[in-house]
């Protein structure tokens, strides 16, 4: 098996065994990253020349007798709405083509700790608005598995680049299923943690009270390893919760045994295709037969969601955008006046997906509809918490699927906004509640991956590691590659 085909665990348990060094590691990375990058497109920036450093620096540490902390020296990749300092961060747009930060987030420090050999910056949709990698302003990225189809998005670089080899893991940021609905498409794992569990200074914010930064990788033992460095307390960061974060890689005993896990009857609905249905009811069959107690529950507030959603993120995002005004940062294209800055400057630097959120975003907030858009999703959001508040109650975790489909066509849904919106109809909730849920691999459809989505109660990532690595156990649609 080829290095880049590896999981980070047995890359990592090579390196440590002194029968690799990082700097083989990375080199066989960037070969592939050459060699599948011209088809796949998961990059909109590549670091070479930094990430060959930072191998020889954890090679350095290695030959000095260190222990090496489990994600040292292992080439990853960082979805481009992460502040990278001294690195453009784009997010894909061109008001931010050029935009090269003085400081890292958060998440990138952490992992700077950790021994990051970062290989580069990933493609996304457009200030992380989309769902198929078909908003960004550079180029597309196609899913690795067919190259005919989307990967998913707005995470779709992270997500492609660790399907196709071209990183051990990657970084995404969920904000309506923005890591697990393009994890699902191109057959990996990704969690998105609970609202503050992760910091998320130095990401570029998309709607502030729904954004949460999260780990793709091969595999369930390796996505807690990633969300064990990154997760914990940043005082620069106020929705940033103030908790312990223990190794996740404990919770992965196989052990379900008395796990009560439910089934939401929402999520399998109309419009969930016959296979995905077909995935969860494999699922059932063998969670059961692992001991976790299986039962119908509902969430009946579900069917509001997508409608809540679609208020309330461009609504934070119109507020949140409105700093790219051409004076102090980021692309500016002048007018005959101040104002004239601004609208050349918003014409020319944002794309179409994002003008239209923000008006909508503009239009919700505005005097006379405030409370008739805007304040009445935020209860209806309520609502849909408390729905999971009581689902939690009886259950430890629910079953759902991630996407209701498999990878669609590229261009097949580009001109029709709304069919897209429902991509994220098995998502979206979970970003309202504030809760965690990970997306797993769970079969193939004509070749093309199935993702199921677990869903646990706040800060209960380690019972989602738990069911996740126990049913991963039992398949190998982790294994399988794509056939680049």
């Amino acid at each position: 098996m080829q290095l880049y085909e590896q999981t980070l665990t047995q890359v990592h348990d090579l390196l440590t065994k002194g029968e690799v060094t990082s700097r083989e590691i990375t080199e066989a990375f960037l070969r592939r990253i050459e060699a599948v990058e011209g088809s796949v497109q998961a990059l909109v920036t590549r670091t070479p020349e930094l990430a060959l450093e930072q191998a020889q620096e954890t090679d350095r540490r290695r030959q000095a007798g260190e222990d090496l902390p489990p994600l040292a020296g292992l080439p990853a990749v960082i979805k481009d709405n992460m502040s990278t300092r001294g690195i453009r961060t784009t997010c894909s747009s061109r008001i931010l083509e050029n935009f090269v930060p003085p400081y890292d987030a958060t998440v990138v420090e952490k992992l700077r700790e950790s021994g990051l050999v970062l290989l580069g910056k990933a493609n996304m949709d457009e200030f992380a608005m989309g769902s198929s990698a078909e908003n960004s302003a550079f180029f597309k990225t196609f899913n690795p598995w067919d190259l005919t189809r989307v990967p998913g998005g707005s995470s779709a670089g992270s997500a492609a680049a660790v399907a196709a080899g071209e990183a051990v893991y990657a970084l995404g940021s969920d904000t309506g299923g923005s890591v697990r609905q393009p994890a699902a498409l191109c057959g990996v794992v990704g969690m998105k943690p609970t609202y503050g569990r992760v910091s998320r200074y130095g990401l570029v914010a998309f709607a502030s009270s729904l954004d949460q930064i999260g780990p793709l990788t091969r595999d369930v033992r390796d996505n807690a390893s990633v969300l064990s460095a990154i997760a914990g307390h940043d005082p620069r960061d106020s929705t940033s919760a103030p908790l312990e974060v223990p190794n996740y890689t404990t919770f992965l005993t196989g052990d379900i045994k008395g796990l009560r896990i439910g089934l939401p009857k929402e999520y399998l609905a109309a419009g969930i295709d016959a296979p995905v249905r077909k995935a969860v009811d494999e699922a059932v069959r063998v969670l059961s037969g692992l001991g976790a107690e299986v039962e119908e529950c509902s969430l009946p507030h579900t069917e509001y969601s997508l409608s809540v959603y679609y208020i309330i993120a461009p609504a934070e995002a119109s507020s949140n955008l409105a700093r790219y005004d051409g004076v102090r940062y980021g692309l500016r294209v002048s007018g005959d006046d101040l104002i004239g800055t601004y609208q050349q400057t918003r014409r020319q630097g944002f794309g179409s997906e994002v003008k239209r959120r923000i008006m909508l975003g503009t239009y919700a907030l505005s005097s006379g509809y405030y409370d008739a858009y805007y304040l009445k999703a935020q209860k209806v959001r309520t609502l849909i918490r408390r729905d999971f508040d009581q689902a939690f109650a009886r259950f430890d975790v629910l079953l759902t699927p991630t996407s209701p489909t498999t990878a669609f066509k590229v261009g097949e849904k580009v001109d029709d906004p709304l069919t897209m919106y429902m991509s994220d109809v098995c998502t979206v909730p979970v970003n309202l509640a504030g809760v965690p849920a990970i997306s797993v691999p769970g079969g193939f459809d004509q070749g093309l991956p199935i993702g199921l989505q677990f869903i646990g109660r706040p800060f209960a990532e380690g019972d989602l590691y738990r069911v996740a690595y126990a049913l991963e156990q039992t398949t190998d649609y982790h294994k399988q590659r794509p056939p680049l």
